[in-house]
């Protein structure tokens, strides 16, 4: 049971008196029984202080909180240390916390939110999670500063952490805070991230091992995205185009377009177009002969379900959010950017581009009631700061500075974290109707990693019939939890 004097809000004294900041971690014990098995559990859920050095004129001044980071952690009980894999998972965004891997896929409770078609109605409900990732790995959940409940410390620019390396050294820190203190450094690890977290955690594998020197098992990247260039549609950018078709003629599948023809066959097509006569015509320009450019148009309406009109209208270039938009059009319908399978209603069916996204609209409502209630009612841990889902304040501000005039991408870092460590594995999860984060951007990446050839089969890669959160689809989830056990498993060389 929880610690009464750890569990309350503290109360900020006046003026100069205020207390300094302090961890307040709550501890919680719990038995989820998978298959008439007890799997015994402790939960410690709360927020740790980070702390910096700092140095004036040459001496050493001591150490001042910086921010205070939220996280739940699930340890099984009586379980070895040094044999027990331990995983530190968290979302993107950036602005995002990590309530979807939480309770949509990883954690011991998940939310039942429904799917396309059967949606849960409110207020919803939390359901034990019979193939969590705790039967295999103990779990870290971690929310970056400015989500969740976690904040800088008094006096703290929250501008700090609203950054590509500010992000990676303050998680990086909670990491090897987690790890000292709980005396795993002799464990196998592991990083879990999804969509921005999955640059996150290959930004992290490079920072981690030449910052700290600790080396890790294996990167779980769900909803990949390494290199912003595959997905940025910007200036004169050509390649979003082209990686992008092979998920809109998913997309055009799963609504009907292609009829009864397999969908391997559509992304069989489309991923040959994509890799070679697509690109081409795009590069060539106006060079591109008109009877060529016919078959280009012609091609893409077939794969696409769009007409050839509005193919040559956009000069052949397709971007995302106009494909939501222009898919359904004449049902009235738009489709979801991070799920196409859901659809919705727009304000107005003559817009270019969607308003909203229904498939954020249908999942935002059951994971955030799931987390408000689970974390007072089951964790007992009171804070009576909003628990910020997704800050969009902090996903605007956010700085790539450090990419000054040229594309985001860690195809270095994950190269050299592998290079360095060779027995570092991947694991990428795709869904093939995600809008956001395509799956063949992400293949396209992967065969531009830095590695020798041997290292290339430290890859695997699964793929599912769903999108971004794949897992919202319960025979995606239930495959995905599998493949993600069978990774920790062969990943953890014990």
């Amino acid at each position: 049971m929880a610690n009464p004097s750890e569990s309350e809000t503290p109360q900020p004294a006046k003026d100069d008196d205020r207390p300094a900041p302090a961890d307040d971690i709550v501890t919680t014990n719990h038995t989820l029984t998978i298959k008439r098995q007890k799997l015994r559990y402790t939960a410690r859920t709360g927020r740790v202080v980070l702390r910096k050095e700092v140095v004036t004129d040459g001496k050493f001044d001591g150490h001042v909180a910086k921010a205070e980071v939220f996280l739940t952690s699930y340890t099984v009980d009586d379980a070895d240390p040094a044999e027990r894999p331990v995983t530190f998972a968290f979302n993107g965004g950036p602005g995002s916390s990590s309530v979807w891997l939480h309770l949509g896929l990883l954690g011991p409770r998940r939310v039942v939110a429904g799917d396309v078609g059967a949606l849960e109605p409110p207020p919803y409900r939390l359901t034990d999670n019979q193939e969590t990732l705790l039967r295999h790995s103990d779990l870290v959940f971690i929310d970056p500063v400015s989500t969740g409940y976690s904040r800088p410390a008094e006096g703290e620019k929250p501008d700090d952490y609203h950054g590509f390396t500010g992000d990676v050294e303050s998680v990086g820190e909670i990491i090897r805070l987690w790890t000292s203190r709980n005396g795993r450094w002799l464990s196998p690890k592991f990083l879990a991230g999804e969509s921005y977290g999955t640059l996150r955690a290959a930004a992290l594998a490079e920072h981690l091992q030449s910052r700290y020197g600790m080396y890790l098992n294996g990167l779980i990247l769900i909803s990949a995205v390494l290199d912003f260039a595959t997905i940025r549609f910007t200036g004169d950018n050509d390649l979003p185009y082209s990686l992008f078709l092979p998920t809109y003629a998913s997309i055009a599948h799963y609504h009907g377009v292609h009829d009864d023809r397999p969908l391997d066959d559509v992304l069989r097509e489309a991923e040959e177009f994509a890799e070679r006569d697509y690109p081409l015509a795009l590069a060539r320009g106006a060079r591109l002969p008109a009877e060529e450019r016919r078959a280009v148009v012609a091609r893409l309406a077939t794969l696409t379900g769009l007409s050839p009109d509005y193919i040559d209208r956009v000069d052949l270039r397709i971007e995302h959010l106009r494909f939501f938009a222009e898919l359904l059009r004449d049902r009235k319908l738009i489709v979801g950017r991070l799920d196409a399978r859901f659809t919705g209603p727009d304000v107005d069916y003559g817009k270019e581009q969607i308003t909203a996204d229904p498939s954020m609209a249908a999942m935002a409502g059951p994971y955030t009631a799931a987390l408000n209630h689970y974390v007072r009612a089951e964790l007992e841990y009171a804070n009576d700061l909003p628990y910020e889902i997704i800050n969009t304040e902090a996903h605007k501000a956010w700085s790539y500075q450090e990419f000054e005039n040229k594309h985001v991408s860690v195809v270095d870092k994950v190269s050299a974290a592998m290079r360095a460590n060779p027995h570092l594995r991947l694991h990428v999860g795709l869904g093939y109707t995600d809008g956001a984060t395509p799956y063949f951007a992400a293949e396209h990446t992967l065969a531009h990693l830095a590695i020798p050839d041997e290292l290339r089969q430290n890859i695997t890669r699964a793929y599912y019939p769903a999108g971004h959160m794949m897992y919202v689809h319960e025979p995606s989830r239930l495959r995905q939890s599998a493949d993600l056990a069978e990774f920790v498993r062969s990943a953890s060389n014990r």
